[in-house]
């Protein structure tokens, strides 16, 4: 009788001692999400989309809009296209790539793909840029990609947007070959694009901190890091100049929704003194298609190059 009396104490002590560490448990998880609740970074109220965006974005299409191409490179001017292509996607927050199947926690985003292709004598450029920019329009871009590939070699960039901004960058040139590096968050120069497209008066004006497009600090091979600039909009152009860097963007775009951009202007002064040179690259729109380009894949869909005056 005493040995079972004994017994029930030991499992009833048993009970609450796994009771009360189950609660402790439960304590210790709450507390840590809250910690990480509170290192997340805080996020702006989330832009209200209109039923205009959603008729325009969310139609299975993509935005592909071609431009005539004045590069210039090598102290000329190089002519070539460059094609902008706006689609909206479904984005993992985690992994930082395009979603396959929908999912509560999937990020909708508005991803510009930017390409350049000129020539540089006999050889050619191919430039292409890549931005995930959530369509809540409250935070920075979630990841940005370049590369840039001519018959010297190639280089790619990435950054993605974690606690911090995460860089990861090879190159075939000295003193820049593999590197991995944080930068403290900014804004960023390829966001802009995309957050034009969302509502133009959201765009950052003034005296900001800006980190420049990683195709200006690849082909310039200026350090990528965040530089002070001066930003300013008005009903048809969005400018930003970084005097250290003696560059100058203007994007000029249709103040009317869409917001679609008609073109752009990049000047860059090089050299010092009496070698000092001014040039600026200019892209002037051809033509814009909406169309499901992931399946014109054929031989017979190549007329939507001529469409796009590509060809």
């Amino acid at each position: 009788m005493i040995k079972n009396l004994k017994l029930i104490v030991v499992l009833i002590t048993g009970s609450i001692l796994s009771i009360t560490s189950c609660k402790e448990n439960n304590t210790t998880i709450t507390e840590t999400a809250q910690i990480s609740e509170l290192k997340a970074e805080p996020l702006a109220p989330k832009t209200k989309l209109s039923e205009d965006f959603k008729d325009y974005w969310y139609n299975g299409e993509a935005e592909i809009t071609s431009y005539k191409l004045e590069q210039a490179r090598y102290g000329e001017i190089k002519e070539g296209t460059s094609v902008l292509i706006f689609v909206t996607e479904d984005f993992l927050p985690n992994e930082q790539v395009k979603a396959n199947n929908y999912d509560a926690s999937n990020i909708p985003i508005l991803k510009l793909n930017m390409t350049k292709n000129f020539n540089t004598g006999i050889y050619p450029y191919s430039i292409m840029q890549s931005t995930f920019f959530p369509v809540a329009n409250n935070q920075h871009a979630l990841k940005i990609s370049a590369s840039v590939q001519e018959w010297c070699g190639h280089v790619y960039t990435q950054l993605n947007n974690r606690d911090d901004f995460e860089v990861v960058s090879h190159s075939y040139f000295q003193g820049e070959a593999d590197t991995t590096f944080k930068l403290n968050k900014n804004w960023t120069e390829n966001e802009l694009w995309a957050k034009l497209r969302i509502d133009p008066k959201s765009l950052p004006v003034g005296d900001i901190n800006l980190i420049p497009s990683i195709e200006s600090v690849r082909l310039n091979h200026d350090e990528l890091k965040t530089y002070n600039a001066t930003a300013s909009l008005n009903n048809k152009s969005y400018i930003v100049s970084y005097e250290d860097l003696g560059r100058t963007l203007q994007i000029d775009f249709n103040p009317n929704f869409p917001y679609d951009i008609l073109g752009w202007k990049e000047t860059i002064t090089t050299g010092d003194g009496l070698s000092a040179k001014t040039l600026t690259t200019k892209a002037t729109r051809l033509e814009t298609l909406k169309t499901d380009y992931w399946n014109k894949k054929s031989n017979a869909d190549l007329s939507l190059r001529k469409d796009l005056k590509l060809q």
